[in-house]
């Protein structure tokens, strides 16, 4: 088995290949490594292995294709083959990776530009709104069209809105205007010429006049005139009481009368419908009161029933939207993004990833973490040359991110227990309690090792005296001279601050050179 690359210096992000041969039977089985096995140096492809075969012998080329963005002295650690499942190990080799050179005098210069403000994307959910909105709007419109909007009347529904005097006299001029008479129609011609005035009667004179026989009728008439509440002439009511027997001759008798008696009869009609709204007492003041009354009432009564719909159907859109809103996002989400919260609004802001400190520490965060002061005591200062240190804590609750890069007088490996007891004993001056520690190996994205500290334990805040149950991590990363730290702390049923500590996580990146 032999084992090389084709080159052992290379520029930033420029590609290598890293070649393996191995000469093997026909029927050895063989497996080439795979993944990310060649860190700190990066795979960008593994390419097909090639066969070279001679009787019962077969040659494998394996290559692969690497790479690195970092300047620096690599090694590229011995890769393990295995052969019928025994492992067979190659040898590490030394890559140089060289920064691409750059010629700051064949080239024009400009002044360094000022700093301008950039406007902040929002993450305001406007698809969302936009759709809210337009269901809205869409549920205005049927309520005001279906609802609060003024109709136009229909024929029908003016006749039926004038006064019982007038429609009569409009019912009138329409039989005038029929073809009854001329298609030999009497008997429905009757009818409704005895209909209006009987409707009539009933509106205006408040008789039962529909369902009363011809004497009844007259009978009532008489009653009303007697009483002196409708003032008719004995003439007026013989004359009507003729029409009436001459209409149920027609219709039970099927009698036919001459067109023109017909004609008149209608004429005396209108004649008798005219004199007897004459004869009706002009109503009282007290009356006329209580007709404003009902009417103002009715139109009450007609505006309560539209308001009464209109809430009801928001009502039913809200609890529907509600319902849909927790069956879809769950009570929790919806209940938060409905009253707020504080770690959820972190959780979904803008991002800001940036270098802190020095050595720097690389992290994603959802707010832009500010320089704190970092006051040392002569025995601190006889150890740490400075000490950067970056927080943000939130207005409300638990949550903190805190990054410190701390540089010490002496080109000694930092005591990595001595400044996590450092921290803990710090929360316990703050008033924490019952401080529960794990420890384990942290290894960043970028491959650079360190310590993770954390557990959970009984916090104070400045908001209030009383102490709450809440998390913390604690991230050491160092060096001969140098130590970096990211620190931590949620409360412990927060599940939006659990999903931004775990993304923090996921971003964080030391650079220990």
């Amino acid at each position: 088995m032999t084992f090389g690359v084709d080159k052992d210096s290379i520029l930033i992000g420029e590609q290598l290949n890293l070649v393996i041969n191995l000469e093997v039977s026909t029927t050895d089985q063989v497996i080439f490594p795979e993944g990310q096995t060649f860190a700190p140096l990066e795979m960008v492809e593994s390419f097909v292995p090639d066969t070279l075969r001679e009787n019962a012998r077969i040659t494998l080329i394996k290559k692969y294709a690497l790479t690195q963005f970092d300047s620096g002295a690599y090694m590229i650690p011995p890769q393990k083959v295995l052969i019928n499942e025994k492992v067979f190990t190659t040898d590490s080799v030394r890559i140089a990776v060289n920064t691409v050179p750059v010629d700051t005098i064949a080239q024009q210069l400009f002044d360094i530009k000022d700093i301008i403000n950039v406007e902040k994307s929002s993450t305001f959910p406007w698809f969302w709104v936009l759709i809210i909105i337009l269901a809205l709007a869409i549920i205005a419109a049927l309520l005001y069209f279906f609802i609060w909007r003024k109709k136009k009347l229909t024929e029908e529904e003016k006749v039926a809105l004038l006064a019982p005097y007038d429609r009569a006299m409009l019912e009138l001029k329409k039989l005038e205007n029929s073809k009854y008479l001329i298609q030999d129609e009497y008997k429905q011609y009757y009818s409704e010429l005895t209909g209006i005035v009987r409707s009539y009667l009933e509106e205006d004179v408040h008789v039962s006049a529909l369902e009363s026989t011809t004497d009844q009728l007259i009978e009532k008439l008489e009653m009303l005139k007697n009483a002196g509440n409708l003032k008719l002439d004995d003439e007026t009511l013989n004359q009507f009481k003729k029409i009436l027997q001459t209409s149920d001759l027609v219709k039970f008798a099927k009698s036919k009368p001459e067109a023109s008696v017909a004609e008149q009869d209608r004429k005396a009609i209108e004649t008798i419908v005219t004199k007897t709204k004459e004869a009706i007492p002009p109503p009282t003041e007290e009356e006329l009161l209580q007709q404003e009354e009902y009417l103002e009432e009715l139109a009450r009564k007609k505006h309560r029933k539209k308001v009464i719909i209109t809430a009801v159907t928001a009502a039913a859109v809200f609890i529907i939207s509600l319902v849909s809103a927790i069956g879809y996002f769950g009570f929790q989400h919806v209940k938060d993004t409905v009253l707020g919260h504080p770690t959820k609004e972190l959780l979904e802001s803008d991002w800001i990833t940036s270098s802190y400190g020095y050595p720097p520490v690389i992290i994603e965060t959802p707010k832009v973490l500010l320089r704190q002061e970092v006051p040392l005591t002569p025995e601190l200062k006889a150890v740490i040359k400075n000490v950067q240190a970056f927080g943000y804590r939130s207005s409300i609750g638990l949550f903190t991110i805190g990054v410190s890069s701390t540089t010490l007088t002496q080109e000694i490996e930092p005591d990595v227990a001595q400044s996590i007891d450092f921290i803990i004993k710090s929360f316990e001056n703050q008033g924490a309690k019952n401080i529960i520690t794990k420890t384990e190996e942290f290894t960043t994205f970028s491959g650079v090792k360190g310590v993770k500290t954390y557990g959970s334990g009984k916090f104070s805040i400045p908001e209030s005296k009383e102490l709450i149950n809440g998390n913390y991590t604690i991230l050491t990363f160092g060096g001969k001279g140098f130590q970096q730290q990211i620190i931590m702390s949620w409360l412990e049923n927060d599940t939006y601050a659990q999903k931004i500590v775990d993304r923090v996580l996921s971003t964080i990146d030391v650079k220990t050179e």
